[in-house]
């Protein structure tokens, strides 16, 4: 049985109606996001229920094998190629395990969206794809596709946020771009932005996630 995740968790303060999950970057935690919370100053008319949960501790290969917070291995210095299979494979379960929750307590699908920065934006796109009929979208930031054959058609097409810098030297603008014409080619509904900066977020970028959230959660 896969274990749950420990993870930060922020309640609305009415009716919990909808939840983000927030998934950090490679060697950060769901502190490193949390920020976005409040930054984003979504409706409370909404009632989102934000959820942070930390990566495992693992050695990265790329790193000298150092053990950080990682959702899966990344042992090339290429991004997208040799990809840690069982290491997504590993997160993507302890997703599911998040994911069905919050269906539990009744929250429906197209109210459950999936978040990421980097790394976490990799799983953010897998999980997605994986549980297409248990999502409503997913938001991917400065992220890649982890398989070098990208992801399967879309049987159920959601919605996909999609942003990337143009000035990122870790992940670089061409992956990014790459992931959205991928998405785009199998089905998915994509809403893609760039912006001038290096490997991280800006508030113009904040300020468009908030809109995407919100036209996604009002239109449900």
């Amino acid at each position: 049985m896969t274990q749950r995740l420990p993870a930060i968790q922020k309640d609305p303060i009415g009716r919990h109606q909808a939840t983000i999950l927030m998934l950090h970057g490679l060697g950060a935690d769901g502190h490193d996001v949390e920020p976005i919370m409040d930054e984003l100053g979504l409706p409370e008319t909404l009632g989102v229920r934000f959820i942070l949960p930390h990566a495992p501790r693992r050695p990265v290969t790329i790193n000298s094998g150092s053990v950080m917070r990682a959702w899966y291995d990344i042992s090339h210095n290429v991004l997208g190629r040799k990809a840690d299979l069982s290491g997504i494979e590993e997160t993507l379960l302890a997703m599911d395990v998040l994911i069905n929750e919050e269906l539990a307590q009744g929250i429906l699908p197209r109210n459950l969206l999936i978040a990421g920065f980097s790394q976490g934006g990799v799983i953010a796109l897998e999980a997605m794809s994986r549980f297409q009929e248990k999502l409503g979208g997913a938001i991917a930031l400065s992220a890649y596709l982890a398989r070098e054959e990208g992801l399967p058609e879309a049987h159920d097409p959601k919605p996909v946020f999609i942003a990337h810098g143009t000035e990122d030297p870790i992940v670089p603008f061409a992956l990014g771009l790459q992931a959205k014409e991928d998405l785009v080619d199998k089905g998915y509904r994509v809403d893609w932005h760039s912006y001038s900066m290096p490997h991280s977020m800006c508030q113009k970028e904040i300020e468009d996630i908030r809109g995407w959230i919100v036209t996604q959660l009002q239109s449900t």
